[in-house]
Formats: C-alpha cells, structure tokens, sequence
C-alpha cells in the first residue's frame, strides 16, 4: 500500500497549530493510503495544518496497524524513522553524495509511489480541498464523505 500526507488550505487566519510550513498557509493535514493502482483506501480526519506527516501517521495509528497486519506501506521521506513496515527512500547525509546504487533504489521507490501522488492530486480536485471556506473542524466530516463518494462511484 502507499502511504502519502497533504495539506488542505482554508481560510481560517491564526487558528492555533493550523499554520502549515509546508505549504505556507492555514490549513489541515490529511492522510492519504491508497493501492498500488491508486485507488484510494482511507481518507484520515482533519488534523491541524501545522503536525508533520509522521505524527500524524503515528496519532492515527497508521504504522502500528501495518505492523500488525504485515502490510508493506511505501511512503516519502516525511516517514523517515517511522520503523514497522513503513518503507521510506533513502536520504543522503550531509555534504555527501548517495552513491549510484542508492539514487537507482530511490527512483524505483519514488515510480512505486507515483499512484498515491495521483489520487492525492485527484482528492484536490473537489473544491473544498484546494481552499476551505468552511472551518477546519468540519473538514473531518469532508473527508469522510468525499471518501465515501469516491469509494462507492
């Protein structure tokens, strides 16, 4: 399975934790799974713009469960340090270069993700996700139904 976070932009200025560094705006930060294929298994509940993927992926459970189930879970460098079966490239250490062999293995990891990528970029298709109007708490229930309506369509 793949494994991807996004950040979806509101309106709301100065919420506590709702300030994203990663897209420089307010926001909430969704968790993505979804197939090798790139059909999307699970939507995660809103959480404030501000909490980086992998405490997001740690508050939802999410590498537990793949531990629990024996479940390979392809994910980007925002994992890294996530143990269990979440598989994250590899990162070069500083003022060094990754060596051939290392750069080919990240570039097959990275064509293994691609599919989660699309279905993010189709998730920020519906509207509400590139810019809420809406207050972030209600984006949870957003979520929730968008999953449903993609799931069974």
């Amino acid at each position: 399975m793949l494994l991807d976070g996004t950040v979806a932009e509101t309106d709301r200025v100065q919420a506590p934790g709702d300030f994203s560094g990663k897209v420089r705006r307010e926001g909430v930060n969704l968790q993505v799974i979804a197939t090798e294929e790139g059909r999307l298994l699970w939507l995660s509940p809103a959480l404030p713009g501000g909490v980086h993927d992998m405490k997001a992926a740690r508050e939802h459970g999410i590498v537990e469960v793949c531990t629990a189930l024996d479940l390979d879970a392809f994910a980007d460098k925002g994992y890294q340090g996530a143990g269990g079966t979440v598989i994250t490239p590899i990162k070069r250490r500083p003022d060094t270069e990754l060596p051939d062999k290392h750069k080919r293995s990240n570039r097959a990891h990275a064509a293994l993700r691609a599919p989660v990528e699309r279905t993010i970029s189709r998730i920020k298709q519906w509207r509400i996700f590139r810019h809420a109007r809406i207050s972030p708490n209600r984006l949870t229930s957003v979520a929730a139904a968008i999953l449903t309506l993609v799931i069974y369509t």
